[in-house]
């Protein structure tokens, strides 16, 4: 995985990416506990910018304060891409927030050895040991635990059940093939088939990654990484297999500079039955409402299909969860915001409130949406998981992966040339 901590010119380039001064980034860590005024106040970074989980989150922040009348929680609340941007500069400058958004794997990794994350093993056993174990996986590293999950789930197809019918198509694609038959009858129909957020390139490599493993299988996604090459015949043959999607023009009109969650933006587009379908995780129909209206009880789910002739299968699932972790040195208060978080009650309240999955096998009967209820059934009936690349493996490596498909879908890249790109990255990171 290469060394992991950053360099000082990585990090300048970082900082300036991220739009962060040197002010900003001394104003995490290190000064949390303790004041005049007798308090402890946490700062707290998530990605909950969208409704209703942006005020359902800050209505926990308050209620714990009332239970905690000596604790203050700050909370800074970023984008998906504006966070990681950031978190990549506050890495490199060995401060973290108190606590922090996660989803695991390299990048989790990288801030743990470069000596920045708190290890809750012993801390949080009391209450950690109660988690569905699936959901703590990407947080586990040597046997240690780094990270609290509150959410655990897929990604996959998200579609509108009337745009189909109007299409003539009776059951969702199965196959690759289908799928691609699908979307033709689609824009035979005059229904843009997919929405696509391409201002944002984590939303393309959804598409290369399932493909990726449908077509070598999810064992060969590790191997890859560990050998550093990801020019293999099957890894170029994903990117053929999406290239023959983007041959299609299945896009919304002008999706190279759509973002995902803003009111004219991927999931607004779904939202508002302008496309019939986006490829996204659990929290898709959240977010669809949010941006747009939201389709009811006309929004369903399906699996990525299978590839023919692939080695992979359609049980293995791609996708991740939510978590926190805390930065080395946090105090004990910090901690106490992660049982308050990981409690019965408050995941019965997130499942009701914001359509996560739960975390606490006691909350689960507080799921009563259908199409969460299948995203749920596929995840009990995996035959492998496969964690976000662009958080699975190291830093570098996962933004060029979406960076590279990102300009396979823009037509600026082969699929060999976007391997090739992945390859050269892999190899200088080792």
């Amino acid at each position: 995985m290469g060394d992991p901590a950053l360099s000082r010119r990585g990090f300048l380039a970082a900082s300036a990416a991220a739009g962060l001064g040197i002010t900003a980034l001394s104003a995490c860590g290190g000064d949390s506990e303790g004041g005049s005024s007798g308090t402890t106040t946490i700062e707290w970074w998530n990605i909950s910018t969208t409704q209703p989980t942006k005020d359902v989150w800050a209505a926990l922040a308050r209620k714990f304060e009332q239970q905690n009348p000596t604790v203050k929680i700050k909370i800074v609340q970023l984008e998906n891409d504006a966070y990681k941007s950031k978190m990549t500069a506050l890495t490199a400058s060995g401060k973290l927030p108190d606590i922090f958004h996660t989803w695991g794997g390299g990048v989790l990794k990288q801030q743990v050895d470069a000596g920045l994350v708190e290890d809750l093993t012993g801390s949080t056993k009391a209450f950690a040991d109660g988690l569905l174990p699936v959901a703590k996986e990407p947080y586990l590293l040597d046997d240690k635990l780094y990270g609290i999950p509150f959410d655990i789930g897929m990604v996959g197809f998200w579609y509108n059940k009337a745009l189909f019918q109007k299409a003539g198509i009776a059951e969702p694609p199965t196959t690759w093939s289908d799928f691609l038959g699908a979307v033709s009858k689609l824009k035979a129909a005059e229904v843009t088939p997919i929405a696509l957020a391409g201002k944002e390139a984590w939303t393309g490599m959804y598409y290369w990654a399932y493909l990726a493993m449908r077509t070598v299988g999810i064992d060969a996604l590790a191997r890859a990484d560990e050998d550093n090459d990801f020019t293999g015949p099957g890894f170029v043959q994903a990117g053929e297999h999406l290239k023959d999607l983007v041959d299609l023009e299945p896009f919304q009109k002008g999706f190279l500079g759509a973002s995902y969650s803003t009111p004219t933006g991927q999931a607004a587009a779904v939202g508002n039955g302008k496309a019939a379908m986006e490829l996204m995780g659990q929290w898709a129909p959240v977010v669809e409402a949010d941006a747009g209206k939201g389709l009811g009880d006309d929004l369903g789910f399906f699996p990525f299909p299978a590839v023919e002739g692939g080695k992979g299968a359609i049980t293995e699932v791609f996708g991740g969860g939510g978590g926190h972790a805390l930065r080395r040195g946090a105090p004990q208060a910090a901690v106490d915001f992660l049982e308050f978080f990981a409690s019965e009650a408050t995941d019965r309240e997130l499942v009701e409130e914001t359509g996560v999955l739960p975390v606490v096998p006691a909350a689960e009967a507080a799921l009563t949406d259908p199409n969460l209820q299948a995203v749920q059934q596929q995840l009990k009936g995996s035959t492998g998981f496969q964690l976000y690349l662009d958080q699975a493996y190291a830093p570098a490596l996962g933004q060029e992966i979406n960076a590279s498909v990102g300009a396979l879908i823009a037509g600026s890249k082969s699929p060999g040339q976007a391997a090739e790109s992945i390859t050269k990255t892999a190899k200088e990171e080792q």
